[in-house]
């Protein structure tokens, strides 16, 4: 791509990664600057193809990405105005798109806008056009889709699954694809063409373009993908497939007949068969095991592309395959089921018989099991007859540079769950915050600029040499006298160019400056070097601005129901829910309201369920409350741990702090406990106590800083927001910090929850506890 006109990228990214969302982001972010920043070099249009109808339909997801969440609400609601999602159709020989115009998303397939010859008679062209140049009219008239497009300026070109469309022909592929860019680029602007695809090999050699590779072993340790360990099943069957079938149906029913995805959609395995032929053949084996494994053989469903075995109502089935109330839970399949379908409700897979077929089918349809949805902790499973085994373990290596022992060896260490809101009307935290604001002072006055002084260019040295015999050293050459300086005159710039380069820098208008510059320079030009010198005066002009701050009472969210997935449950009622992720070595630090719904009868804490502790100290910690509290809370309206979310959409509850080189940071603490108001107060807004846990090693650092007031370290930046939180509300708010020398929180903390159960003080934030951990 060094030799193109236009950056080309590849993304490799495994499948379920969001390869789709990852190109709505893309053009939302955009289409956003690009409306916020007119004139700026931003993406205005954007064409998105892919090969084949399946993953065409995949690619409709762009429509219901939740771009609020991926812009700010100043940018999203221009983009919500502007942008325009169009889907070719089959039989239109143009694209609904007007010319010249800007904020479109083409969604088409590749086969739509290629460069191509049609099938145009010859007494079609040859009335208009010279015989010499038929060919050139066919690809002309062939192609007005593209010509549409080609009208589009600011164009970015986006291929997903780009080595589909490629295949296994890459290189004669790739120049038709490359022609019809190079067509585009030839008559518009194109930003940029990205290419988003699953493997970044072709027959093993790493593609050149690629700049992100995230492959299947990746996504199966972070919790994207399924879980494949000692699960991918081979079998040698001697030729009679009958043996092998009925074992599978009866082994995955045995394992997954109750398995269940958490919104209640039961697990489902595909079968892929080579010909339709063998699907019949086999059809009434998979009917008699079905019965007796205690299934109707109603469960089952055919989609293939014989039009006497795939009705138009099969098809509908198999798109509705995710709806929990899908009754279908054996999938047959001819030459379906592989890129773009999205069935996270698929637990396995089985390849029946040598499958032929090219384009990495085998591989295709054997992974198709592994997309992850939150909450799911069971493993997918694949079942391979044993030819089949080879050709997926040689299109791994080819696709993935990965081996099927890789995979089998490949541990999911992230793992995630699903945080449901328990307590929506949570009252905010109302305190007193130092607002800081950043305006620019009053207008400056006209720029008047002075012309830089002449500085010393850098001199050309010449210095000059002989061959001379070698006497006290081991060189031949011998400098002839001095070295001699030699000036030359500085790169020029006339004041047009300058000017350009100058607003370009600082967003200003053009003719003030190009003025300023005839003022001081006239006709001349200017040494290359000043440019710098005048920049400087620009930006010093520009740059006046003033930072003032004023107290004004907040209300911090302690969650945000709005931030959270809103979802019906069976009832009828909503639900918000989010996902979370989490090492698998931390599951431990888990804890649901269920399991200490006894222990917990004032129902204290888990606003969400499940909390999920970053340490055992604060898990302990919060135990430890709820035990204090049991009997008699006192005066404590309720507890929340509120480290568990950092993200602003869901809580409001975090101060800010500048780190060491700068940049302001964010940071929620671990716990708020509310004290109740006062007699005829309103819910929640009785004093606060917040609560930090910290490992003993911060001791010293934090509270040495905290006394001379000089935060460094993160952790004393962090405490010292806090406590000017609580010097700004002292009749509000108590700051008070924990520093634990092991693994658990100190007994002797039991009188520290006793003081806030009968009066929400706290003690001074250097206390701790002198006799070791408990446990």
């Amino acid at each position: 791509t060094l030799t193109l006109g236009y950056p080309s990228y590849i993304l490799a990214l495994a499948m379920g990664a969001g390869k789709t969302i990852l190109i709505g982001a893309i053009v939302a972010t955009e289409f956003g600057m690009a409306l916020d920043e007119p004139g700026g070099p931003f993406v205005q249009n954007a064409l998105v193809f892919a090969p084949g109808k399946t993953i065409l339909e995949s690619l409709r997801e762009l429509s219901a990405i939740p771009y609020e969440k991926v812009l700010p609400p100043r940018l999203h609601k221009a983009f919500a105005a502007s942008v325009k999602l169009t889907f070719t159709r089959d039989g239109e020989k143009d694209v609904p798109v007007i010319r010249r115009s800007s904020f479109n998303v083409v969604v088409t397939n590749t086969e739509k806008i290629r460069i191509q010859k049609e099938s145009i008679r010859k007494s079609d062209i040859g009335r208009f056009f010279a015989l010499e140049r038929a060919d050139e009219q066919r690809a002309e008239v062939a192609n007005l889709r593209l010509q549409a497009i080609a009208s589009l300026p600011h164009l970015a070109v986006f291929s997903d699954e780009a080595h589909h469309t490629y295949g296994q022909s890459l290189d004669a592929e790739l120049k038709k694809v490359r022609k019809t860019v190079d067509y585009l680029a030839a008559n518009t602007n194109v930003i940029c063409v990205v290419n988003t695809t699953g493997t970044p090999y072709f027959e093993r050699q790493p593609l050149r373009d690629v700049v992100i590779w995230y492959g299947l072993s990746e996504g199966i340790r972070d919790g994207i993908l399924k879980d494949l360990a000692g699960a991918i099943q081979s079998y040698d069957f001697a030729g009679d497939p009958r043996p092998y079938v009925a074992h599978v149906i009866e082994d995955f029913f045995r394992d997954y007949g109750a398995v269940r995805l958490p919104n209640g959609a039961p697990a489902k395995i595909a079968l892929y068969f080579p010909q339709t032929n063998d699907l019949k053949a086999l059809r009434p084996v998979i009917d008699e095991v079905l019965l007796r494994v205690g299934q109707s053989p109603s469960v089952c469903l055919v989609n293939t592309s014989d039009a006497a075995l795939t009705k138009a109502a099969d098809i509908d089935a198999f798109n509705r395959l995710n709806d929990p109330a899908s009754p279908h839970r054996v999938v047959l399949l001819v030459n379906k089921g592989t890129e773009g379908w999205n069935c996270p409700s698929l637990f396995a897979c089985a390849l029946v018989r040598r499958l032929k077929t090219s384009n990495n089918f085998v591989l295709q349809a054997a992974t198709r099991c592994l997309r992850q949805v939150p909450g799911n902790t069971h493993r997918a499973r694949v079942y391979l007859s044993s030819d089949n085994y080879g050709i997926l373990d040689r299109q791994l290596q080819e696709t993935y540079g990965e081996s099927i022992e890789s995979l089998k060896q490949s541990v999911f260490e992230r793992r995630r769950a699903r945080v449901v809101l328990r307590k929506l009307d949570v009252p905010p935290l109302v305190i007193t915050k130092v607002i800081r604001t950043v305006t620019r002072r009053a207008a400056p006055g006209a720029l008047t600029l002075v012309r830089p002084k002449a500085a010393v260019m850098p001199a050309l040295l010449e210095t000059t040499f002989t061959l001379a015999q070698q006497e006290s050293t081991r060189s031949v050459l011998q400098q002839v006298g001095e070295a001699v300086s030699i000036e030359g005159p500085p790169p020029l710039l006339d004041i047009r160019t300058a000017a350009v380069d100058l607003v370009a820098h600082y967003r200003l208008d053009l003719w003030p400056i190009y003025d300023e510059l005839g003022r001081l320079y006239g006709h001349e030009d200017l040494a290359a070097h000043e440019l710098d010198d005048l920049a400087a005066q620009i930006e010093k002009h520009q740059g006046e601005y003033e930072t003032t701050e004023e107290r004004v009472d907040v209300a911090l969210a302690l969650v945000r129901p709005e931030g959270f997935e809103r979802e019906l449950a069976g009832d009828g009622s909503a639900i918000y829910t989010a996902e979370i992720t989490y090492h698998k070595d931390k599951e431990h630090l888990l804890l649901s309201w269920d399991a200490l719904r006894d222990k917990n009868p004032h129902e204290l804490g888990f606003h969400y369920t499940p909390y999920a502790f970053d340490s055992n100290p604060e898990k302990t910690y919060f135990d430890l409350l709820l035990t204090e509290l049991e009997i008699d809370p006192g005066e404590v309206e309720d507890v929340y741990f509120t480290g568990g979310f950092t993200d602003p959409g869901k809580i409001d509850c975090f101060v800010e702090y500048k780190d060491e080189k700068g940049k302001w940071r964010r940071y929620t603490p671990d716990f708020v406990i509310r004290r109740k108001p006062p007699a005829g107060g309103a819910p929640g807004s009785g004093q606060v106590l917040i609560v930090e846990i910290k490992a003993e090693q911060f001791r010293a650092v934090i509270e040495d800083e905290m006394s001379t007031r000089r935060a460094v370290s993160r952790e004393g930046r962090k405490a010292l927001a806090l406590k000017r939180w609580e010097e700004l509300n002292p009749d509000q708010l108590k700051y008070h910090l924990i520093f634990t020398p092991g693994t658990t929180v100190a007994t002797a903390y039991r009188s520290h929850c006793g003081s806030s159960r009968r009066a929400g003080e706290a003690e001074a934030p250097s206390r701790r506890c002198r006799d070791g951990p408990t446990g």
